[in-house]
């Protein structure tokens, strides 16, 4: 609790800067439209980072939100990807038990294609233009929130098929990194899929090498679309620490609520979302 009290003061004190900051350039009717949007994009990062504890799909609120209030497509999906990336780390600690058994060597194979493909997926990202990202937007979602209501069946049919070739893990890895660099909605089914497709049964032992994965494919993007100077770092901060604070609500909550709800309304907002880009 004491952390979520000073967490909350660090989100309070962002939120004080960035209204000040605008206060002195800004009539009222500017004040309030600045209030409006540090509401919304606050509200939906801690909603994410709830939904993240519990079942995924957070990306589904935060790069719409952030879209909404008039950031680039491009600029907003790696904002978006920034304001998430702590759940990874914190998630990756709860399976700790289960990757102290998993081969050293393996991870660090597994690592290195996360972070390179994590890299090439964001480069790939900043020679897509605007216009033509904004087009494959909906796309995107619809195939995300595809992945997310039938996650559980892919995995299941994947897994009756057995292991692949060895010669083909690194490619298949390499190509899930790639997609989460560049796009990571639904990029947790993707992951468990893909260990599902090389052989894994150990559901836990899934869970936790995809939160790595998704830490260092997540971390390599941001460093590469910190380079390249996209990212809203104002909102990003923000919207970080909201989601960090909706993430421990979400993991309190999470034993109450009915999973199969939470997973139903993000398929909604996946699919409502999807429409509303499609149509924008």
């Amino acid at each position: 609790m004491a952390y979520l009290t000073k967490t909350s003061s660090v989100n309070l004190h962002l939120l004080q800067i960035h209204c000040l900051r605008i206060t002195t350039s800004f009539g009222i009717e500017g004040k309030l439209v600045i209030l409006f949007e540090v509401i919304l994009l606050s509200a939906a990062a801690f909603l994410a980072g709830t939904l993240n504890s519990i079942a995924g799909g957070g990306s589904f609120l935060t790069f719409p939100a952030l879209v909404y209030i008039g950031i680039p497509p491009i600029s907003a999906n790696a904002t978006s990807a920034v304001a998430v990336f702590p759940g990874y780390l914190s998630g990756a600690f709860g399976f700790v038990k289960e990757l102290k058994t998993y081969g050293l060597r393996q991870l660090g194979t597994l690592i290195f294609l996360a972070a390179i493909g994590g890299v090439l997926g964001a480069l790939l990202l900043l020679v897509t233009p605007n216009d033509i990202f904004k087009l494959i937007i909906p796309y995107l979602l619809l195939f995300a929130t595809g992945l997310f209501a039938f996650g559980d069946k892919i995995t299941i049919y994947l897994a009756s098929k057995g292991k692949t070739q060895k010669s083909k893990n690194w490619i298949l890895t390499l190509f899930v990194s790639t997609y989460g660099g560049y796009f990571n909605g639904g990029l947790g089914i993707v992951l468990l899929a893909l260990f599902s497709v090389l052989g894994y049964r150990d559901l836990n032992l899934m869970n936790g090498l995809k939160n790595v994965l998704s830490f260092i494919l997540s971390a390599a993007s941001i460093i590469t679309f910190a380079f390249a100077d996209i990212v809203d770092w104002e909102w990003a901060l923000i919207m970080m620490v909201s989601a960090t604070i909706g993430g421990y609500f979400g993991a309190v909550i999470a034993r109450k609520m009915p999973k199969q709800l939470v997973r139903n309304l993000i398929i909604f907002i996946g699919l409502f979302m999807s429409a509303a880009f499609y149509f924008m």
